[in-house]
């Protein structure tokens, strides 16, 4: 699969096979998310697996649309790490960027991902630093969850001319 494809075919996948996602697929996708763009190459983010079905089945709890972990073979958190951050204010920025790559190359080895958002809903960060005992300068940003697709979802087109402006608005 191309990039381009890639890009216009992902979408979030909410159901799972029970089917497990190899290591080597599972670097793959921490080495594409490591390829994202930072500002002045901070990189800031660290990146926690997570297969344990004691953790993947309670993170609903705190967080009201993280019910396909349930399913899900495993997921990833992307997290800040503010003793990184070389350029203030930057690293949600590059997080975004690491989570973004993470999907489209999950999707691009036939794998279904969703996109949690944790960052800036505090109670969802405070969830997640609990559960996991993340240390205070490091912030929790977004939980990618990770399996073979149980379902397939049509390609959507969602390029919208009114938003799109020429020198000015």
């Amino acid at each position: 699969m191309d990039a381009i494809d890639a890009i216009f075919t992902r979408r979030s996948i909410r159901k799972y096979e029970k089917k497990t996602i190899s290591d080597e697929l599972l670097q793959s996708l921490l080495r594409a998310a490591c390829s994202a763009p930072s500002a002045g190459n901070q990189q800031p983010w660290h990146f926690v697996v997570l297969d344990d079905r004691k953790i993947l089945n309670v993170i609903h709890t705190f967080h009201p649309s993280a019910m396909m972990l349930k399913e899900a073979n495993k997921a990833i958190l992307v997290c800040g790490d503010l003793n990184l951050e070389k350029i203030k204010g930057y690293w949600m920025i590059d997080c975004a960027a690491a989570t973004e790559n993470i999907l489209l190359a999950a999707h691009s080895f036939g794998l279904g991902a969703c996109w949690l958002g944790l960052y800036p809903r505090e109670g969802r960060v405070a969830g997640m630093r609990k559960l996991l005992q993340l240390p205070t300068h490091i912030i929790p940003f977004a939980l990618i969850s990770l399996g073979y697709p149980a379902e397939l979802k049509a390609r959507e087109d969602r390029y919208n001319t009114s938003r799109i402006h020429l020198n000015k608005w």
